[in-house]
């Protein structure tokens, strides 16, 4: 399923939200179904998309690419938590 997202990680470079939001989104369209969704369904659509994308920045971000490094610790309690 979804094949032809395109990988968000190259080494040590950081995806660009851009990158990131574009494949939520394919990633939402392809487990409901629709490439656009009715209007009354666009809220939950668009809903899904942006918690995918937190989900996925997150991930990529809370990586550790070995022979990458860190110039410094992650900071803790930064990102915004439900």
């Amino acid at each position: 399923m979804c094949r032809s997202i395109k990988r968000l990680r190259e080494g040590a470079t950081p995806a660009p939200d851009d990158d990131i939001e574009a494949a939520a989104r394919q990633f939402v369209r392809k487990i409901s179904g629709f490439s656009t969704p009715a209007s009354h369904n666009a809220a939950a659509f668009d809903r899904a998309v942006a918690e995918i994308a937190a989900a996925s920045r997150d991930l990529l971000d809370d990586l550790v690419i070995r022979g990458a490094g860190r110039s410094e610790p992650a900071p803790t309690g930064s990102r915004r938590r439900r």
